[in-house]
């Protein structure tokens, strides 16, 4: 349960995403895991049959129709964490959470865009060769925050 009277929160959301069923996984760890609002960015929001938990009934779902228009509505005060395998990046081993942030992940197949990744305040990546899920990879930024929470 999210204690409103803390300060931190995080949302989580997908740029163009691949496949609506990892939208429904992602949505569903989510929950479990304390985000405060979901989101995607390009493709839209269908019903989800993997998300048992109907998680866009327990917190906020936002749809923006690109990047841009997400950008402009991040809540105040939050940073932009990108999840993306690139030079720039820091080992999610040695990232340090923002205590407000908003997790974007991209589609397996092709990333975050260039301006997503050149907005975001800061790169993570994982110890990885090749792409992961991004349902997965999102699981583990969350529970990586909550194993870290220490605020």
């Amino acid at each position: 349960m999210v204690n409103n009277l803390e300060q931190g929160f995080f949302g989580i959301g997908i740029q163009n995403g691949k496949t609506p069923e990892n939208l429904g996984v992602l949505w569903r760890s989510a929950q479990n895991m304390g985000a405060s609002f979901i989101f995607t960015i390009g493709n839209r929001y269908a019903k989800q049959a993997c998300d048992t938990h109907k998680a866009t009934g327990a917190m906020p779902y936002f749809h923006y129709e690109n990047f841009t228009e997400f950008y402009k509505n991040l809540p105040k005060g939050a940073q932009l964490v990108g999840v993306e395998l690139n030079e720039k990046a820091v080992p999610l081993e040695t990232f340090t959470h923002p205590r407000r942030c908003v997790y974007l992940l991209g589609a397996e197949d092709h990333g975050l865009s260039k301006t997503a990744i050149e907005k975001s305040h800061f790169l993570v990546k994982f110890k990885s060769t090749l792409s992961l899920n991004v349902s997965v990879a999102g699981s583990i930024i969350m529970y990586d925050r909550q194993a870290k929470l220490t605020f």
